[in-house]
């Protein structure tokens, strides 16, 4: 019996892996976080399984839930959004897992910054523009921050930012960062990105907080800044240029002059 952490990606569901959805299928017991993961990719789920949202409960009841299957030898398929490794609360259930003796792995997932860049089919990382993306969230209502992740350490570097969980403190990520990014840098807050009802809105810092004022944003939105975001011009990149080589593409030889005459 295996507990399998899924990630189920961004939203559209059939931005899950082949393996993820292959488990979801597999397993007698289904574990969903139902705020966050489409209804489609649980109602893959064998028929007669025990599919339960678990929105609504505590880690103690998860646990229980897993623990329970596990005397059953039943495998579970605990689903969360995105890709569970970011701000998917799996380590205390691994921590919990651990101490009861239960095995349990990991499924990697579609994060939601990947699905918004492929969303506003830009490349976040140009070359002599940004070659960093930084993955943060701010502090509202959840753990607190550790000391130097703030935005206006974390935005010296000129790297693209990727902020989660943070729409309700749009005010304070725009106070922040406009002094390191200046005003007039790219900003987007993609909502529900890959879902039916996903919006993209395009601003800069400067015009943000205009942009998403009134309409109605207060949970998964992700806010992306920087400079890669607005089509920036920027050199190509070295990877295929003809003067570049390397182990697959060796340094080609002149074809020896034919003699003439």
């Amino acid at each position: 019996m295996t507990v399998h952490f899924i990630g189920a990606g961004p939203g559209a569901a059939d931005l899950i892996t082949v393996r993820g959805l292959k488990l979801i299928k597999r397993c007698p017991v289904v574990l969903y976080a139902g705020s966050l993961v489409p209804a489609d990719v649980v109602t893959a789920a064998q028929p007669g399984a025990r599919v339960i949202d678990t929105a609504p409960m505590t880690l103690d009841e998860i646990i229980d839930e897993m623990a329970r299957a596990h005397r059953k030898r039943q495998h579970v398929a605990r689903v969360h959004s995105g890709d569970p490794s970011l701000y998917g609360a799996i380590a205390e259930q691994m921590r919990r897992l651990e101490r009861l003796g239960i095995p349990y792995d990991v499924t990697p997932g579609v994060p939601a910054y990947a699905a918004a860049a492929a969303a506003l089919k830009r490349e976040l990382t140009l070359p002599g523009i940004c070659q960093t993306i930084v993955l943060t969230r701010t502090a509202v209502r959840a753990s607190p921050m550790p000391a130097g992740e703030d935005l206006a350490s974390l935005g010296r570097s000129g790297a693209t930012l990727a902020i989660h969980l943070s729409i309700n403190n749009l005010a304070t990520v725009v106070r922040e960062l406009t002094p390191l990014y200046g005003a007039e840098c790219p900003m987007v807050v993609a909502y529900r990105v890959s879902w039916p009802d996903e919006r993209i809105i395009h601003a800069t810092l400067g015009t943000a907080r205009a942009a998403v004022k009134g309409q109605g944003l207060t949970r998964t939105a992700l806010i992306l800044v920087g400079r890669a975001l607005g089509g920036a011009v920027h050199e190509d990149s070295r990877l295929y240029a003809a003067d570049h080589t390397h182990v697959l593409r060796p340094k080609r030889r002149r074809a020896a002059a034919k003699p003439t005459g």
